[in-house]
């Protein structure tokens, strides 16, 4: 199969293109090489030609080019993982996502209509959901509140009801799990698979959305603000700092490595044409939930590192607990996460990151 690969460079992309390679797959490798997401060396990955194999290299390509049609040419399937990432956490942030992130998209997907290719992956995440879904024993399932300011000064970082104001838990999300973003990454994340669905209705195609929960492994990029969190507590331990934890540390996510994410790329890629028309979204996860406090003293204790140290610092804007059920893509692409968090996350002790 002849795959178009955009963010080829990237953390997960570059894992992706070693995964479908290993299976026997040509890999037509793009990327910006954009400042913010890459560090200075990134550049020499860019060959303007293929490599000796006839895919190994990474042409730089903007998707907002017009050269769009001449790399789809005999193309099968796109995966598409070339984005801004980080928060988006200021207003200032939403033209740069908006014009990266969505335009770049929108012009892929009617290249890919002229091209004919009508088969896409679409690497979107867990951010689409904001903060989740909580159970009230009042009101049921419910989205949570805006955390009050009055509830985070006092050191009580759960959510409330949006009806009653009591007390709420965390629940297992599902793909039908409605939007919330909470920032300008989460809000372009939403747009992607918008404009992905509409693709798929005005052309007959097929898309699989994968929501990527908190992804980390080797090659993880250290010390920026587009470094999720399980790098930024990686950097500080190499610094010789203790990892610094918001809130109480008993935020809850699910950490899937980057290797399991690329399979469940590869997987999605050989089964997208089985697909329905239209978009398909599934939930990339471990299975297994960790606290963010947990997740810090793992992997000081793995790197024999000073203790995490609880900041009772806040954000209003920041998730509480997101963890979603990875069911519908056991079932519908034969997808389980292979490395367990706590094997992986003792291996990212010694891991190496991407510097900038």
């Amino acid at each position: 199969m002849r795959i178009l690969l955009t963010g080829a460079a990237g953390f997960i992309g570059t894992h992706i293109g070693e995964v479908a390679r290993e299976r026997g797959h040509e890999v037509v490798a793009l990327d910006m090489f954009l400042d913010k997401a890459h560090w200075p060396s990134a550049g020499d990955l860019s060959t303007g030609s293929r490599g000796e194999d006839g895919s190994r290299g990474v042409e730089r390509l903007d998707l907002r080019s017009d050269r769009l049609d001449a790399v789809l040419e005999g193309i099968d399937v796109v995966c598409h993982q070339a984005a801004m990432v980080g928060n988006g956490v200021d207003a200032q942030d939403l033209p740069d996502y908006a014009e990266h992130n969505d335009a770049g998209t929108a012009r892929l997907l009617a290249a890919m209509a002229r091209a004919g290719v009508r088969d896409l992956v679409l690497a979107s995440s867990m951010v689409v959901y904001g903060d989740g879904r909580y159970t009230c024993p009042t009101h049921g399932d419910v989205p949570p509140a805006v955390r009050r300011e009055d509830d985070l000064s006092a050191g009580r970082y759960d959510p409330r009801c949006p009806v009653c104001g009591g007390d709420i838990t965390w629940r297992l999300i599902g793909e039908d799990t409605p939007f919330l973003p909470r920032t300008s990454y989460a809000a372009s994340k939403v747009a992607q698979e918008h404009y992905a669905s509409a693709w798929c209705t005005l052309e007959g195609s097929r898309a699989v959305a994968l929501r990527y929960h908190n992804v980390y492994g080797p090659g993880m990029p250290a010390d920026t603000p587009y470094a999720g969190v399980a790098a930024i507590f990686r950097s500080a331990i190499a610094r010789g700092e203790a990892p610094r934890v918001f809130e109480d540390g008993q935020q809850v996510r699910d950490f899937v490595h980057v290797r399991d994410v690329a399979r469940a790329n590869v997987l999605a890629i050989e089964q997208v044409a089985q697909h329905p028309s239209g978009l398909t979204p599934y939930n990339i996860a471990s299975g297994t939930t960790f606290t963010i406090g947990q997740m810090a003293t793992a992997l000081a204790a793995a790197a024999g590192a000073r203790e995490p140290v609880l900041t009772g610092d806040y954000r209003a804007f920041d998730v509480r607990h997101v963890v979603a059920s990875p069911e519908r893509a056991k079932a519908g692409l034969g997808f389980e996460a292979k490395i367990a968090p706590e094997h992986g996350l003792s291996a990212l002790a010694t891991d190496p990151l991407r510097t900038r």
